[in-house]
């Protein structure tokens, strides 16, 4: 039964690929997020819209030991405030939470390290990413996984990654834009586990963000009306993120910035985001290793259904520079795909 749910959300996740997160991937255009965008707002006017968010997403660690993976189906409630502000800006607050359920382990900051008592290298990896974001950018490791895990309670039944439990994910983000060009934001996520199992304990772990994104042009760039190469710069931007990450018991992970060079068109209605560049990580001090730059990318979409219906996929590789103790060099993966309500 767990085979044959990881095949569903494997499809599930390709199918959203080629049709077109995690709820911290934000933002899949220039200037919003599924969820957080709608019909632009005069100076002074104010919305309140009730949000909800389904998606199954799933975290491919080729660069361990294994190749260990995750997969997890969350269901987020909230809603999104949004004020209009004077030359086209908006200021929003964005919140979310709801259950996650967990096959494999919780979701943690990227390159958590893990190292097996005895000397045996586990595993680490990211958080997806990516509401993500959202949303972030967010990825997971497994246990019992691979020969260094051989002996772990709950490696069977031909499953690298059994169902565990029920957690509870959240998302805050507060975002400002000043205008159409550039967009500020802060987030929060915040991840409960609600249960000791492997290398999860019960407890909050905790990762914030704060992101730049400066537009060079208007974002409108439509393939399908007919827009050639004289309007490329409509739809280059450029984006810079840093992220921290704690763990349950207050460990610091680290932090990286993602310093990324962005493309974002529509072909009719579907809305294609493509970005690319340099990932500057400091792992904390626990892991004993050195900072490193890693390169990764992002290709997101979205597509409306409606006018309060978005579906939305992205795929996020990573490709880490340096290996070390529970740790290895090459990529790892993250794909999410879903469905966003607004009303």
């Amino acid at each position: 039964m767990n085979l044959i749910l990881r095949r569903v959300l494997q499809g599930g996740a390709v199918a959203g690929l080629l049709l077109g997160g995690d709820l911290a991937f934000h933002p899949v255009r220039a200037h919003g997020a599924h969820g957080g965008g709608g019909e632009e707002l005069k100076p002074g006017e104010f919305t309140a819209r009730p949000v909800v968010t389904i998606e199954g997403h799933g975290g491919f660690e080729t660069n361990l030991e294994g190749r260990p993976e995750h997969y997890a189906i969350d269901g987020q409630f909230g809603a999104v405030l949004e004020w209009g502000l004077p030359n086209k800006g908006s200021f929003a607050i964005e919140a979310q939470i709801g259950p996650s359920l967990v096959w494999g382990e919780a979701e943690h900051f990227y390159g958590r390290v893990h190292v097996e008592e005895g000397g045996h290298d586990g595993y680490g990896d990211e958080h997806g990413d990516d509401h993500g974001d959202h949303a972030e950018d967010h990825g997971d490791h497994e246990e019992g996984h691979g020969d260094s895990h051989a002996g772990h309670e709950g490696h069977g039944h031909g499953s690298g990654a059994p169902f565990r439990r029920t957690d509870i994910k959240g998302f805050m983000q507060a975002r400002y834009q000043p205008n159409d060009r550039l967009e500020l934001s802060l987030s929060w996520w915040p991840y409960y586990v609600t249960g000791n199992e492997g290398e999860d304990s019960v407890g909050l772990k905790n990762e914030v963000g704060a992101k730049l994104v400066y537009a060079f042009g208007d974002g409108d760039l439509n393939f399908a009306l007919g827009d050639g190469l004289e309007s490329v710069l409509d739809g280059v931007f450029v984006s810079v993120e840093n992220r921290s990450g704690w763990e349950t018991d207050g460990l610091f992970i680290g932090n990286y910035t993602d310093t990324w060079l962005g493309f974002g068109f529509f072909v009719d209605q579907l809305n294609v985001t493509l970005t690319a560049g340099p990932r500057f990580y400091s792992p904390g001090d626990y892991s004993g290793l050195p900072q490193r730059t890693d390169w990764g990318g992002e290709i997101g979409m979205e597509y409306p259904l409606a006018d309060s219906v978005v579906l939305f996929a992205h795929w996020k590789p990573i490709y880490s520079t340096a290996g070390g103790e529970g740790w290895g060099k090459g990529w790892s993966h993250h794909v999410g795909t879903g469905v966003s309500f607004s009303f």
